[in-house]
C-alpha cells in the first residue's frame, strides 16, 4: 500500500502493530487517518516526518480511486455483455420474423395492414414479414430498419412486449415508493431560504417564519389526534409521531411531510428556547448570503451550550419548554 511513498518501515510496523491492516486503512475516511497519524504522535510518541504524512494520505487515496475504477470497469463490462446479449436476441426474433415474405402488392391488398399513400412514391418497396404470432411488419430492405408507419392490427404477446410490461411495472412499483400512503403524488415543497424575523420570502421560496409555523400547525394536529385518541378509547400520543403526520396529510396539510419537519427541529428547538440567539444568526447569515444548510448547521452550536449551562440534559431542556416537549430530540443533537 505504502510502497514508492515514503512512509518509513518503522511507521508501517507501528501501524501494524495497533492492530492496522491496508484494507482497515483503505475503508477509512480521512478525518480517521488523521486521527491515526494524532495517535501515533501523543500517544506513541513517533516523530512523524511531514512527508510522511502526506504520503500515508495520498497512498490511501491512490489505492481507493484504484479500487473504484476496478470496480466501474466491471460494471461496464456487465452492462457491455447484458446488451450484446439483448442484440443477439433481437436478430434471432427478428431472422424468425423474416421466415415467410411477400410482396409490396399484398400488401395492398392485405385487409390487416393499411399503409400510407406517400408511402409508394418516397419510399422504396417493402417487403411483408408475418411473425408467429400473425403481426404483419413492413421491412425496409434498403437499410434493413423497421418501419413503424401505418402498422395496424393487434399483436399477440411477444417477448418485447413482456419486457416493456415489466419496464412499465418497474417503474409503477418505484412511482410508488416515491408517493404517499394513498399512493397520490406528493407535492414538492418550495425551497426554504434564509430570512430575517418578519421578513418574507419572495417568488416561490419559503421564509424561515413560515417554517417555525409549520411547527405550530404540528402542535395543533397532535391535539387533534389526542382529542380523537381519548374519544375512541385508544393510546394517545404525548409527542408529534406517524400518526400525527398522517392525520395532518389526511386534513389536506399535504405540505408538512415528517422528513422535512424532523430535519429542523433543532433550528425551531433555538427559536423557541433563545428566540433573540436565533434571530442574530438568521440575520448575520441573511447578510452573508448563506444557504439555510449553512444556517441550519449553526444553529447546533448555541444548543450546544445550553444543553452544557443545564449539565448536558438536553431531553429536561426539551421537556420543560412547553412548545418543545411535544418533539424528540434529534440524534444528532443528543450526540
Amino acid at each position: 500500500l505504502f510502497r514508492e511513498y515514503g512512509v518509513r518501515y518503522l511507521t508501517m510496523a507501528k501501524m501494524n502493530e495497533m492492530g492496522f491492516t491496508a484494507n482497515t486503512l483503505i475503508n477509512m475516511t480521512e478525518e480517521e487517518v488523521d486521527d491515526l497519524m494524532k495517535t501515533l504522535v501523543e500517544i506513541y510518541r513517533m516523530d512523524l516526518l511531514l512527508g510522511e504524512r502526506y504520503g500515508i494520505k495520498s497512498a490511501i487515496r491512490a489505492e481507493k480511486k484504484r479500487l473504484q475504477d476496478s470496480l466501474e470497469m466491471q460494471k461496464l463490462e456487465l452492462l457491455s455483455e447484458a446488451e450484446r446479449k439483448r442484440i443477439q436476441d433481437d436478430q434471432n426474433t427478428f431472422g424468425v420474423a423474416m421466415a415467410s415474405e411477400g410482396t409490396s402488392k399484398d400488401v395492398r391488398t392485405s385487409d390487416q395492414l393499411i399503409l400510407p399513400e406517400s408511402a409508394s412514391a418516397d419510399h422504396a418497396p417493402l417487403n411483408i414479414n408475418t411473425c408467429k404470432g400473425g403481426l404483419i411488419i413492413p421491412y425496409n430492405n434498403n437499410n434493413g430498419n423497421l418501419c413503424g408507419s401505418g402498422l395496424m392490427g393487434m399483436p399477440e404477446h411477444s417477448s418485447e412486449s413482456d419486457e416493456r410490461k415489466m419496464d412499465s411495472s418497474k417503474q409503477k412499483r418505484r412511482r410508488s415508493k416515491e408517493t404517499g400512503e394513498d399512493g397520490e403524488d406528493r407535492p414538492r415543497e418550495h425551497p426554504f431560504i434564509v430570512t430575517e424575523p418578519g421578513e418574507l420570502a419572495r417568488g416561490k421560496k419559503n421564509g424561515l417564519d413560515y417554517l417555525f409555523d409549520l411547527y405550530e400547525q404540528c402542535g395543533k394536529f397532535l391535539l387533534e389526534v389526542q382529542r380523537i385518541s381519548k374519544e375512541r378509547g385508544e393510546k394517545c400520543p404525548t409527542k408529534v409521531t406517524n400518526q400525527v403526520f398522517r392525520h395532518a396529510k389526511y386534513t389536506g396539510a399535504v405540505y408538512i411531510n415528517k422528513p422535512k419537519m424532523r430535519h429542523y427541529v433543532h433550528c425551531y428547538a433555538l427559536h423557541c428556547l433563545d428566540s433573540e440567539q436565533s434571530n442574530h444568526l438568521r440575520r448575520i447569515y441573511k447578510e452573508r448570503g448563506e444557504n439555510v444548510g449553512a444556517w441550519r448547521q449553526a444553529c447546533y452550536y448555541p444548543l450546544v451550550a445550553i444543553a452544557r449551562e443545564n449539565n448536558w440534559d438536553i431531553e429536561g431542556v426539551f421537556n420543560r419548554n412547553e412548545k418543545l416537549k411535544i418533539w424528540y430530540v434529534p440524534t444528532k443533537l443528543r450526540q
